[in-house]
């Protein structure tokens, strides 16, 4: 039967018969989507993250305690070595020429700003000479050179004409402000100083802002001193198109700041607190190694004076790199790891969809990535060496949570991040990886708790063997350092399988995901809801039972998870025990209620199951995936039945056209293969009930065609299910129903019921 969906016009069906634009137009199409760009952002963001965990922009350390060089190691690099003595030395000068902290009152500059601003108002306000207030005009008035006569009163009054007209009008004072402001802007940020400390550092000080709890900034001291008058002047003339009007300004700044004396008060607890940070800030002091000289001998394993040596000469060496090679590595290891999110992201559009549309799902995946990271990181300590713990980990809940190759393929990723931040070899890798796959590959199927336990065991052994075989290609003696190293990668594997198990119900909520182990514990038949379902509907759980183990077959045939399918199968007709009259199968010699009804409302108590289920297994904590099957097992599909007489009522000159879709469940439709299965198994059960003779050819006449109708009605279009799969689907439905319904041998006193 069609779809319910809108019709297409005429336009829209030719235009969908257009040609296709090319792969890689379509690709960058896609590119501008908006929830395509989203998740490009959150791989961007994920790629940063890793970078600076993994401090991409510096290579890594290559060897490792215990290692047993082939040959002499020598220094790649000059660099020094600790002196304890010259080191003390250091921290007392450091001490004696740490800055001193100020603290900087900036009200103090804007008073004087405001303070200047009303006597240029009331100047600009006075037009004759004789009434200009002395006292404000002097301090505006130019400093004479030494042994020069001191200015008639016409000059002055000359002076103070020229100054008034520069400063008259709106405009001119609104610029002289602003000019002023920027002037004194860097001291009303930094502060002022009458004199240089004399104590501490001479050229630089920290000056922090009353009430500022921010980190006190860096000022040289030649910025706040007040005999630095080329800062004020400078900027006044940048602004101000008048050199005499700059100088008057000039002048009346400079005898006001130097009025004003200092904005900076030394605050002695916090240079005490930056003294004490300059000690412990103060390089150590190092004896010199030069290039070429012997660090490490041949066939030795590395210890401490060893190990000690090559760090201070690997971090020599990344000094001399420089910032340009610390940013080309930091990009190309950015590339590569974006390129892996590339791969992975590729995956989960093709083979994983649900992590590909869910943000969620999205996001989770990539944060356990980046935990996966940062945890090896800090598991690789050189005391530990554990690194293998997260990454077995990350390997065991991907495999437990979606599928195994996804799994390897995130782990993979994930290796090669690590082989990135912490100079691992071919050999670590193959340890890592082998591990890993020799863990995942033996998740398929987790229905017992003790399952763990053996993955941990023999991922263990595995590791041991591995460690020992990539050691000897290595050329490491085989010795007591060679099988310490492999004893410890064994129980951590080992310990890793313990760990799972108390961190396996975590997963499943933060998942959503349902492992076997908890599906054998859901589909207990003394379940409360599974008991008061037999109690007020028995016949519905008998259906019930009967779907689950038809649908576990059709889904094991075709590789969906079985277990799943049989436990939903349980619980997907819950809401029929809240009106089991209603339903055909627990009427019994009863009289059938739906005589009394009109089609719509038999149509309205019919669907209501589907609500009714799906609101008992959520007040009775039921997990989602469980749900999903309450929802889905009907689809979107037609009850055709009332909707037939629906029609039949309506015949006649002035009926009205019966709405299909008021006779339609509201769905969504299956969007697993598994809730696909569990749709069609529950139509094949109810529907050969009604066979009078149930021989094989009549059951599988019946099975065909309701999987055909159930297609042409698109309710498949959103599981995922291939044509392949469902011809599987149907030969195992065929045969399961086929042997419900078997032939049995007639005894001699058997009679005819």
């Amino acid at each position: 039967m069609a779809s319910s969906g809108p019709k297409r016009t005429r336009a829209e069906r030719v235009a969908a018969l257009g040609v296709s634009s090319g792969a890689l137009r379509q690709m960058w199409r896609g590119l501008g989507q908006r929830g395509v760009l989203i998740r490009a952002g959150l791989a961007l963001l994920a790629t940063i993250i890793v970078c600076i965990v993994i401090r991409a922009w510096t290579p890594p350390m290559p060897f490792r305690a215990d290692y047993t060089p082939p040959r002499d190691i020598n220094a790649r690099a000059p660099f020094e070595k600790l002196d304890k003595d010259a080191t003390k030395s250091a921290q007392e000068q450091a001490y004696k020429q740490a800055r001193l902290v100020y603290k900087n009152d900036p009200e103090r500059i804007a008073q004087l700003r405001a303070k200047l601003h009303n006597q240029l108002l009331e100047l600009s306000a006075t037009e004759d000479f004789t009434a200009v207030d002395p006292k404000p005009w002097t301090a505006f008035e130019l400093p004479l050179p030494p042994d020069a006569p001191a200015p008639d009163r016409k000059a002055r009054e000359e002076a103070f004409r020229a100054f008034r007209q520069e400063i008259i009008g709106e405009e001119n004072l609104t610029r002289i402000e602003k000019a002023v402001a920027d002037a004194l802007a860097p001291l009303e940020r930094q502060g002022l100083l009458s004199k240089a400390p004399e104590e501490g550092n001479q050229k630089e000080i920290l000056v922090y802002r009353a009430g500022d709890q921010a980190v006190p900034a860096l000022v040289p001291v030649s910025d706040v001193l007040l005999g630095n008058g080329e800062a004020i002047r400078a900027p006044l003339a940048n602004q101000l198109k008048s050199p005499k009007l700059v100088e008057h300004l000039y002048a009346w700044l400079h005898k006001k700041l130097t009025d004003l004396g200092s904005t900076l008060t030394w605050d002695q607890k916090k240079t005490e607190a930056n003294r004490a940070k300059a000690v412990e800030n103060t390089p150590e002091v190092f004896i010199r190694y030069e290039k070429g000289q012997t660090l490490a001998k041949a066939e030795q394993p590395l210890r401490g004076a060893q190990l000690d040596l090559l760090r201070r000469e690997h971090a020599a060496l990344q000094q001399k790199r420089g910032q340009g090679a610390a940013f080309l590595r930091a990009m190309g290891v950015s590339a590569v790891i974006l390129g892996l999110f590339a791969v992975c992201a590729l995956y989960f559009h093709y083979r994983e969809p649900r992590i590909w549309r869910s943000l969620k799902r999205l996001s989770v995946m990539l944060l356990l990535i980046v935990l996966t990271v940062g945890l090896a990181r800090l598991a690789a300590h050189e005391e530990w060496h554990a690194e293998i713990v997260p990454v077995l980990l990350l390997g065991q809940i991907v495999a437990i949570a979606y599928r195994q190759e996804l799994a390897l393929l995130l782990t993979g990723a994930v290796i090669l991040v690590l082989v990135l931040a912490l100079g691992l070899g071919l050999g670590e890798f193959i340890i890592l990886m082998g591990v890993t796959t020799t863990a995942v590959l033996q998740l398929g199927r987790v229905r017992t708790r003790g399952k763990l336990t053996y993955v941990g065991l023999f991922s263990g052994l595995a590791a041991i063997v591995l460690t020992v075989g990539v050691g000897l290609v290595e050329d490491q003696p085989l010795g007591w350092a060679l099988l310490k190293h492999a004893l410890r990668n064994g129980g951590l594997t080992l310990a890793t399988g313990f760990l799972m198990h108390g961190i396996l119900p975590l997963i499943e909520r933060l998942f959503g995901v349902l492992t076997d182990m908890s599906l054998l514990e859901l589909g207990d038949v003394t379940h409360p809801l599974l008991q008061e379902l037999v109690r007020r509907a028995p016949s519905t759980y008998n259906h019930s039972v009967t779907v689950g183990t038809i649908a576990e077959a059709a889904a094991d045939a075709i590789g969906a998870r079985g277990l799943l399918v049989r436990v939903g199968a349980y619980f997907h007709d819950l809401g029929k025990m809240l009106k089991p009259g209603y339903f055909i199968e627990n009427q019994g010699d009863e009289a059938n209620r739906h005589e009394t009804l009109m089609p719509a409302m038999s149509t309205l108590v019919i669907i209501a199951h589907i609500k009714d289920g799906a609101n008992l297994a959520r007040q009775h904590h039921l997990p989602e995936p469980i749900i999903d099957f309450i929802l889905q097992h009907h689809g979107t599909t037609l009850v055709g039945y009332f909707f037939e007489r629906a029609k039949q009522e309506q015949n006649g000159p002035d009926a009205q056209a019966v709405d299909e879709s008021t006779y339609r469940y509201p769905g969504p439709k299956p969007q697993t293969k598994e809730a696909a299965v569990l749709m069609l198994a529950d139509a094949v059960e109810s529907a050969s009930r009604t066979l009078v003779e149930p021989t094989p050819a009549r059951i599988e006449s019946l099975v065909r065609e309701i999987s055909k109708r159930r297609l042409q009605d698109g309710q498949f279009d959103e599981s995922g299910l291939t044509l392949r799969e469902l011809r599987t689907i149907e030969d195992s439905m065929i045969k399961s129903v086929t042997a419900i319904y078997h032939g049995r041998v007639k005894y001699p006193d058997q009679r005819t019921a």
